[in-house]
């Protein structure tokens, strides 16, 4: 059942999608490990049911952990900086629907001059490997520096943000002792960043910037730029274990060419 689950993040299938593609795709069937022959492919109730049973136990936190681990035996472990960083996940704003109401967990919020309404996703990656190593969800009013303690696993002696994070020192030096902060210097309406201020946020941008290729696959390749469920526990275990796949996605040439 965990090899059904992986490859609906992969091709972002729904529960009855996931079941065609067992019987048309042989490429699937062996996989999963299923002879047609011999049994039938699982429906799509067994499925979903698979599905909530790993969203009541929170498993999803407990897969990024396991893949983790896996990855470190691979030689691929958590250095010691983190970067940290959001992004908004949409939810449908149309009340064109069987409850004529919104999804009561998802908000809205502003960024630049445009609304959004949704969850947010809130992940900690490594700087060297950009593998992911914390997760969180939220509702998108959120500010992204609530999350920050969260993201962090304590070992760090350096940490990487932008400046949605830049008045959140103490919070650094008070959850990883070692830590040194290279989080943007954040500019206010009436003080302008100087020249040199502008030369360090481009320094650190160099490494701030991986954690975008992390939103890239998760958003662009494994699809999931919107909620697929209402509410946020479904929805976190669905980014809990994307972000799981995203991190083997990223180390895959790694993996390959080992013995």
């Amino acid at each position: 059942m965990l090899h059904i689950h992986f490859p609906q993040h992969w091709f972002n299938l729904s529960d009855p999608a996931v079941k065609e593609v067992l019987y048309d795709s042989r490429a699937m069937r062996h996989f999963v490990g299923i002879d047609l022959g011999c049994e039938p492919a699982p429906d799509e109730t067994t499925i979903c049911k698979f599905r909530h049973l790993l969203e009541a136990h929170q498993l999803g936190e407990h897969l990024v952990a396991l893949i983790r681990m896996y990855l470190a035996e691979q030689g691929l472990w958590v250095s010691r900086g983190t970067i940290v960083d959001a992004t908004i996940i949409n939810a449908p704003s149309s009340t064109k629907n069987r409850r004529k109401a919104r999804d009561p967990e998802m908000h809205q919020t502003k960024k630049g001059n445009q609304w959004y309404f949704g969850m947010k996703a809130h992940i900690g990656v490594d700087s060297r490997t950009k593998l992911t190593h914390s997760v969180a969800a939220t509702a998108a009013n959120v500010h992204d520096s609530q999350m920050l303690p969260t993201l962090l696993h304590r070992q760090e002696t350096r940490v990487w943000g932008d400046a949605a994070y830049s008045r959140q020192r103490d919070v650094i030096r008070h959850h990883a002792l070692c830590a040194k902060s290279f989080i943007h210097t954040e500019a206010h309406r009436h003080r302008t960043l100087s020249e040199a201020e502008c030369n360090q946020n481009r320094t650190k941008s160099k490494v701030r910037a991986k954690i975008e290729r992390v939103f890239l696959v998760i958003k662009r390749i494994f699809g999931f730029a919107n909620v697929r469920y209402r509410g946020l526990v479904k929805n976190t275990n669905w980014l809990s274990v994307t972000c799981g796949v995203t991190s083997l996605y990223l180390a895959r040439r790694r993996l390959l060419a080992s013995p």
